[in-house]
């Protein structure tokens, strides 16, 4: 059963309008801070985010070479929760890169810039997954020579996407120039 006092210090009003009701003020969104900001504002946010994905990168990175040198016997609870606040970053990086989209797609009215973010997003997801696998088929019990050849490619696969994340980047950067 939730309380009144519960309920007030909730973060979300568990229904819109008990504000009235209740006494209680309701929260409301914090502003984004970027809704007016220019374009060049907005391309500078993106490639601040790209630099706290590729921390995030490292952290995961580091994490797994961890995990690899704490056993037998592994300490994967540690690894876990490497993999969460990493996972959270990028979820957090995300979110704010999709609302720069949204921004330039629609009340800014830049598509093509708009499509370079879109693009920037789907080559870090692939590149995610791709590191992710990685990641798995390193671990010391799927080692195996089978393993070391089907892993190449996928190597391949993470440098020619990180190759395709830099160009967008760039055209990003000088679409963003011409547009202002």
């Amino acid at each position: 059963m939730i309380t009144a006092k519960a309920a007030a210090d909730s973060a979300v009003p568990s229904v819109p309008g008990t504000a009235v009701a209740t006494g209680v003020p309701e929260r409301e969104e914090p502003a984004w801070p970027w809704k007016d900001a220019p374009i060049r504002a907005l391309v500078q946010r993106i490639h601040q985010l790209q630099a706290e994905r590729a921390q995030a990168f490292r952290r995961l990175e580091e994490g797994h070479l961890q995990y690899l040198r704490s056993g037998p016997p592994y300490d994967f609870p540690r690894y876990r929760s490497t993999v969460h606040e990493v996972t959270q970053a990028f979820a957090a990086a995300s979110r704010e890169v999709l609302a720069v989209e949204a921004e330039l797609a629609g009340p800014r009215g830049q598509p093509l810039l708009a499509s370079h973010v879109r693009s920037l997003q789907q080559l870090e997801q692939t590149r995610l997954a791709t590191v992710a696998l990685l990641q798995l088929m390193g671990a010391p019990e799927l080692s195996g020579q089978e393993n070391a050849l089907e892993m190449h490619p996928l190597k391949m696969k993470v440098i020619k996407t990180m190759e395709a994340i830099s160009e967008v980047l760039q055209d990003l950067r000088f679409d963003a120039e011409s547009a202002e």
